[in-house]
């Protein structure tokens, strides 16, 4: 056998996979079609964040990748809910979360994309279990009971014993193994940059709600020495891509106008970047000597922070099984558990995402109205608004 695992993707799902199982001892391939862009201005760079909530920072805490990353990350303090569906762009609803009531510890710790794969790789680099090789893809899967074989670009194939699938939302894998998914598309898209600003954001992620989907500022470290934030910014497909081609100048009035002015004119700070927004489901997390992870087995709209923190649990699951069994590394019986231990939680959590989106999205001012009241009531009762908290970090599930 070649390797115990072969990991198909490096995003930072790909690669925290095999920092964790390269560290817990198995030997472990994986492979990308593109290497990793490292650089904040290079063309391709991923200009979007990543909260970590508080699972998925110990998590990355355990299996070495957080000493890497502390120095870099933005504790997020407070999450605020804001409505500003009236006639007139301009907070009407306010509520706050605070980590306090729930941990000692921030909700989460905010980090960029492109800097998430900088220190990932590097951190490959340490361990001496893991091969990575950036620029090489998987072009074929072949399995059978007792193993997997993988084709790759470079004209190799390898023989392993289990194969992750962190190859995205068109998981070449996935597709392979003839699994299918159930899509869903909203007409949105999202576009992601960074800003500076002149009032600080104080450690509070702010997300606003008025139509087309939320306006998502979470904190960053200051930039050229003014605070600074990440955006996304969700609204209908169209209107997106108008945005994406305004002028700075326009685009930052209507950034302005639509963050509220909670931060004071907001100035663009990086390129802007566009995104599809879909909720998606794979009808099983597993096949033949494979199993499906992050955005491979599931995707949902950006809203909670919930996309790569659901991906982290999916990892989590798979390495403590590999664990406490390692001699039935990528067996049915195995795989199955990993399934079973993670198809209710990632079913619930995509239909209620689902479900904040198509909320957020609502554009006639009754239900817009009805959005705020509903919001008002329901976030202003503390045990509701602890056990949103805790749910959202990922307790109980």
């Amino acid at each position: 056998m070649d390797y115990d695992i072969t990991i198909s993707g490096g995003g930072i799902a790909g690669l925290t996979a095999a920092a964790a199982f390269a560290q817990a001892g198995f030997s472990t391939l994986v492979v990308d079609p593109a290497p990793p862009v490292t650089d904040r201005e290079a063309e391709g760079s991923d200009l979007r964040t990543t909260a970590f909530l508080q699972p998925a920072q110990a998590f990355l805490e355990e299996v070495g990748l957080w000493t890497r990353l502390a120095d870099h990350a933005m504790p997020l303090q407070t999450m605020r809910i804001v409505d500003a569906g009236g006639e007139l762009p301009e907070p009407r609803v306010v509520k706050d979360f605070e980590s306090h009531d729930i941990s000692e510890k921030p909700f989460g710790w905010n980090l960029p994309n492109w800097l998430l794969r900088r220190e990932m790789a590097a951190r490959l680099g340490e361990l001496a279990h893991v091969d990575f090789r950036p620029g090489t893809a998987t072009t074929g899967l072949f399995t059978r009971e007792g193993e997997a074989r993988v084709s790759l670009s470079d004209g190799s194939r390898v023989r392993t014993r289990l194969v992750i699938a962190a190859d995205g939302r068109n998981s070449p894998m996935r597709q392979a193994a003839g699994i299918g998914v159930k899509t869903t598309r909203f007409g949105q898209k999202a576009l992601a940059f960074a800003v500076t600003h002149p009032i600080p954001h104080d450690n509070v992620s702010t997300e606003i709600h008025r139509t087309g989907g939320p306006f998502t500022l979470v904190p960053l470290p200051d930039f050229n020495g003014r605070p600074s934030s990440a955006i996304v910014w969700m609204d209908d497909g169209p209107k997106s891509e108008a945005r994406m081609n305004l002028d700075p100048e326009a685009f930052e009035a209507g950034m302005s106008e639509r963050s509220c002015h909670l931060f004071g004119p907001l100035k663009l700070a990086s390129r802007r970047t566009i995104w599809p927004i879909i909720a998606q489901e794979a009808d099983h997390l597993t096949g033949q000597r494979l199993a499906l992870v992050a955005e491979a087995a599931h995707v949902v709209p950006p809203i909670g922070a919930q996309g790569l923190n659901m991906s982290l649990k999916d990892m989590i699951a798979l390495r403590d099984l590999a664990i406490a069994a390692p001699d039935r590394l990528g067996d049915a019986q195995m795989l199955d558990a990993y399934h079973r231990r993670r198809i209710t939680d990632i079913r619930a959590r995509v239909a209620g995402i689902t479900a904040l989106n198509r909320i957020s999205q609502m554009s006639s001012q009754p239900l817009r109205d009805l959005r705020a009241k509903g919001l008002d009531a329901l976030y202003s009762l503390k045990p509701v608004r602890t056990s949103l908290m805790k749910l959202g970090l990922g307790a109980g599930s």
